[in-house]
């Protein structure tokens, strides 16, 4: 192959290309789109590179899909399929060939090999039809959306699974994709990202799955248990009831992962399944871990979790949670190196890179966000390409609060603070918050957020996992707030560092704290606080 096409498709595609560290045996954790190369289970067993090495295509039908599989000289030539637009039933149909096994209404990605699917731009969207891989290997998917897929009601489409894997499946990294449902199984949804049927070595990474009765699971019944050697790092699971995953047999490691408002039950361990669960933030949640709805137990080894008002169900026959007080009861062994984020950060570096449409955007390993230097294809027409950041992204910057400030010194407006925003990188709790509100909010960098307390007064605090220094920090309120009389508190020790009103940039007495506490002693309506920035000047 001529060097400017190993560039272009590794321009293109965010995958491999050949003579990468996959090809050279050294699989890298949190390396993934950044340096093209597949992380967690899915760098084993030879590496996952999809379609590296061969023609790249532009699809924006799911019949143009299926044909470009068809088209190709055999059922394992390396291909990339750029996808731009809206995939749906009406520009899905079945196309036949020597080199591919598809069907309408749905991907069929079957008996096939050395295949990836990346969406263009800000990423493809599959509106009610899933992807459905089967007795295939070598595949990668990234950067899309799939959405609304039923088994029930109309239309249906892969038993109403978003991105399912059968029969034989190998090497799998689905990696910057957002799966979503709009309820459970009664509204016809099942699951968002299922494997079973002897499916392994697949990582799923930087996705964000939401809204759906079921987050998916490994293996399909307590018999099929030669599922295995999954991993899921830096993904986001919101508004879930159940399996985050459902595990039957075989090893998976979870680290990295914001886990919000699992309803339910989260991680299921069961039928001898061993789970390695490492440095995740769960938040807003019930029965995070353990064995539930069964009495074939699994096992789990816990490390550096972070649990933000988690709930614990008392222990039965078939319920068996691993809370409140985390132990581990086995011990995983991994077979490639895992650079962790700390879990006081994960919201933050889940909110900066996860999903399609992020840029492919990565973390350092340090709480940091890293600019992918190969991202996903440009969609047509294409706007001139803007520098990523190289650190956890701040929010930005708002107008001064439209009260008008206090009379009293204490509470006069400062200059706007310089440097980092170290509560990107911390964790947060607080006295008590207003439904459909949270402590996080206040420290996931974004000003469409917020934590409110559960009446007219309330308090909320950063967390550091070591003593940080700070002298300053903003109160950016959200639309409709209203701070009255507040106090910047010493979290450790009860000190109070700053008495004033209202909102803002606050200077404070240098001081090195593990906690910091912004606490609202009046207010004449509801205090919103959209971000609660700290800073060291």
């Amino acid at each position: 192959m001529k060097r400017s096409t190993v560039l272009r498709l590794s321009a293109v595609a965010g995958v491999a290309a050949v003579g990468g560290a996959i090809a050279l045996g050294l699989p890298q954790e949190n390396a993934s789109a950044a340096t093209n190369v597949a992380s967690g289970f899915a760098s084993a067993n030879g590496g996952t590179t999809g379609g590296a090495g061969g023609a790249v295509v532009r699809a924006t039908t799911g019949t143009q899909i299926h044909a470009a599989l068809c088209n190709r000289a055999a059922a394992d030539t390396p291909i990339t399929i750029e996808v731009q637009g809206t995939i749906n039933h009406g520009n899905t149909t079945k196309v036949s060939g020597p080199s591919c096994n598809t069907a309408a209404g749905l991907i069929e990605l079957k008996g096939i090999s050395n295949v990836t699917i990346v969406g263009a731009g800000s990423g493809a969207t599959f509106d009610q039809l899933g992807i459905h891989i089967r007795d295939s290997r070598n595949i990668v998917i990234q950067n899309v959306t799939v959405k609304n897929v039923k088994k029930s009601g109309s239309p249906l489409s892969n038993g109403g699974d978003a991105i399912s894997m059968e029969s034989t499946v190998r090497n799998v990294w689905v990696d910057h994709v957002t799966l979503e449902a709009s309820g459970g199984e009664s509204e016809g949804f099942d699951g968002l990202f299922d494997m079973k049927d002897d499916t392994q070595y697949v990582t799923l990474s930087y996705s964000i799955l939401r809204n759906s009765g079921r987050g998916g699971l490994v293996g399909s019944s307590e018999t099929d248990t030669g599922n295995s050697f999954i991993t899921y790092h830096h993904n986001k699971y919101e508004n879930i009831d159940s399996r985050t995953p459902l595990l039957r047999g075989g090893i998976a490691h979870m680290f990295n992962n914001h886990y919000l408002k699992l309803n339910e039950s989260g991680i299921n361990s069961r039928a001898g399944a061993k789970a390695k669960v490492e440095n995740n933030y769960f938040e807003d949640s019930k029965d995070v871990l353990g064995t539930f709805y069964t009495s074939a137990a699994g096992s789990w080894q816990v490390a550096g979790n972070v649990l933000d008002n988690v709930t614990w169900s008392a222990p039965g026959s078939e319920n068996k949670p691993a809370g409140p007080n985390l132990t581990s009861t086995t011990s995983v062994t991994v077979p490639y190196a895992a650079t962790l984020d700390s879990a006081s950060c994960v919201p933050a570096i889940v909110a900066a890179t996860a999903g399609a449409g992020t840029g492919l955007k990565v973390s350092d390993g340090k709480c940091s966000v890293t600019a992918n230097p190969t991202t996903a294809p440009t969609a047509v027409p294409t706007s001139s390409p803007t520098k990523a950041p190289t650190s956890a992204p701040t929010a930005s910057p708002t107008k001064a609060p439209t009260s008008a400030p206090a009379a009293t010194p204490t509470s006069a407006p400062t200059a706007a603070p310089t440097g980092t925003n170290l509560s990107l990188a911390a964790g947060a709790d607080g006295s008590s918050k207003a439904s459909g509100t949270s402590y996080g909010n206040v420290r996931d960098g974004k000003t469409g957020t917020f934590w409110s307390p559960n009446g007219a007064t309330g308090e909320v605090s950063i967390k550091f996992s070591a003593a940080t220094k700070v002298s300053k920090i903003n109160v950016r309120e959200a639309a409709g707030s209203s701070i009255g009389a507040y106090q910047v508190i010493n979290g450790a020790t009860g000190a109070v560092l700053k008495s004033g009103t209202g909102g803002g940039t606050i200077s404070i007495p240098a001081t090195s704290l593990t906690k910091l506490t912004f606490k609202i002693t009046s207010s004449t309506g509801t205090p919103k606080i959209a971000e609660l920035e700290t800073y060291a000047s």
